[in-house]
């Protein structure tokens, strides 16, 4: 029989079934209700959803929505489908910046995307009030390909590009409408596009051939900063920093305002790629480092998405732990806020010590979720790239920790993270934290702050023209504090 596989968040579900069955029929007799409005019409849209493989010909609903419609779709052999997270306060962090439009970059509805190497957030705008008309976001399909970017140039070259390409634009067209259909109109109605990412995500969602990022000396032979055609719409592709500091930071460093003192700022987005600018004396010194997937939920033992019944607080009480999940839910996973906190909790019970070593090969912190002795090592290697690229780029510049006045923590992870845990494991300096302030998905933000203010067009091109590339990759201080970054902070 053939076989339905599941997407939804960073879980992946297999399912056979008759062939001929809809889809909304073996999601409904496994435990996962999508609703629809129209009594499975397809004229609502609600039911957008990512397909591909053995499935019936789109119907004329379908074609019309742009997307494929779970109420539609018919499997006739073996397929994949990725549900959107439609829930973004548990899920991705889908930004929330209010912006006055003047000289939005276009008229009528737009909409503003931030495709992420894991994840992908989206919202729409009535380009001439400034209302926000609906949000989505999902997890990016590509991590099918690869879990990171270098996985997924490679995958590029050995002749998949096509496929990364249309996996990101049918994922866009998906948000777009399940948008669309919160507000009660049709993804035609989209005209105008401002999407942000790091600069493989954009070489990969316009089909360029990644090749010079693949190799020494990883110059980009283009860095966007220009308009191209999605189908039917116009998309706005923010300027690029560098080769592996991406639109998506230009974007962060626009939100956080950080250009516009005097002080010396960091900026740190912690995610699959950590990126990292400080701003000092009219430069932008800005690195990209590898952190892994691992403080977005992939990789990990049991690993998941911000989705309801996620663990996404751990604190010891009583010499024990206390979990907590997302709406108070059965545990089924451990989310990358959850994963923080129970490493600094196991570190405070001694059931970790500052190698990483573990006193037994498991414990079990809910139900059947588990963290391994692998997934602590995960943690070591993503936390010490993180915290050498920030030692790394203040000694490059010549600025001591005291000196730092502030510093912005960006990205949907930072938004949930114990800033006190956090520096117990070593990922951001404890004496930092004091300064920190948290401004949650500040790439989305600053897109859409220029998809609605056509003046800000001008400012991220002063932000890039400001930039400094420091180049982490065989840096002498960059791999000392790398291996010293591995262990944990002794208390």
């Amino acid at each position: 029989m053939p076989v339905l596989t599941v997407h939804q968040g960073f879980q992946k579900t297999e399912w056979t079934a008759e062939a001929g069955t809809p889809i909304s029929r073996i999601l409904a007799e496994n435990g996962i209700l999508v609703p629809q409005p129209c009594g499975g019409r397809g004229v609502c849209g609600k039911c957008a959803a990512l397909m591909e493989g053995g499935l019936s010909a789109p119907t004329p609903e379908e074609r019309k929505a742009g997307t494929r419609l779970i109420c539609q779709a018919v499997l006739l052999g073996d397929a994949s489908i990725t549900i959107p997270q439609t829930q973004p306060m548990d899920q991705i962090e889908t930004g929330g910046v209010e912006v006055m439009p003047e000289q939005p970059l276009g008229t009528g509805v737009g909409a503003a995307v931030d495709i992420g190497t894991t994840t992908l957030a989206l919202r729409l705008f009535d380009l001439q009030t400034g209302q926000c008309l609906g949000v989505s976001s999902m997890a990016n399909p590509q991590i099918a390909v690869a879990a990171d970017v270098i996985g997924r140039i490679g995958a590029a070259m050995d002749g998949r590009l096509e496929h990364l390409r249309s996996m990101i634009v049918s994922a866009i067209e998906t948000l777009i409408a399940q948008s669309a259909a919160q507000a009660g109109f049709e993804p035609a109605k989209v005209q105008t596009l401002a999407a942000t990412g790091n600069t493989t995500m954009l070489y990969l969602l316009t089909g360029r051939n990644p090749e010079p990022l693949s190799h020494s000396p990883f110059e980009a032979d283009c860095l966007f900063d220009e308009t191209v055609q999605l189908g039917s719409r116009k998309a706005w592709l923010p300027p690029c920093l560098h080769a592996f500091v991406g639109a998506d930071i230009t974007c962060a460093v626009l939100a956080s305002g950080m250009m516009k003192k005097d002080d010396i700022a960091l900026l740190c987005d912690v995610g699959t790629n950590g990126e990292i600018a400080l701003w000092k004396d009219g430069v932008l010194y800005v690195a990209s480092t590898a952190a892994g997937p691992a403080f977005e939920g992939a990789g990990i033992t049991c690993g998941c998405g911000s989705i309801p019944g996620a663990i996404d607080r751990v604190a010891v009480k009583d010499g024990a732990l206390e979990v907590s999940t997302i709406r108070h839910q059965p545990a089924v996973g451990l989310c990358g806020s959850g994963l923080v906190d129970a490493v600094a909790a196991m570190l405070e019970l001694e059931w970790v010590d500052e190698t990483g070593a573990m006193d037994d090969d498991e414990v079990t912190l809910r139900d059947s979720v588990v963290l391994t002795q692998a997934d602590i090592r995960a943690v070591q290697l993503a936390k010490a790239a993180i915290a050498a690229g920030i030692e790394c780029l203040l000694r490059t510049a010549g600025v001591k920790h005291e000196q730092v006045q502030k510093v912005y923590l960006a990205g949907g992870f930072g938004s949930h993270l114990n800033l006190n845990n956090a520096a117990r494991i070593g990922l951001l300096p404890e004496s930092l934290i004091p300064r920190t302030e948290v401004i949650g998905n500040a790439a989305l933000n600053g897109t859409v702050m220029t998809l609605l203010r056509g003046e800000n067009l001008q400012e991220l091109r002063r932000i890039a023209a400001c930039a400094k590339h420091v180049d982490l990759g065989g840096n002498p201080v960059f791999n000392e504090q790398y291996v010293e970054m591995m262990f944990f902070p002794e208390v």
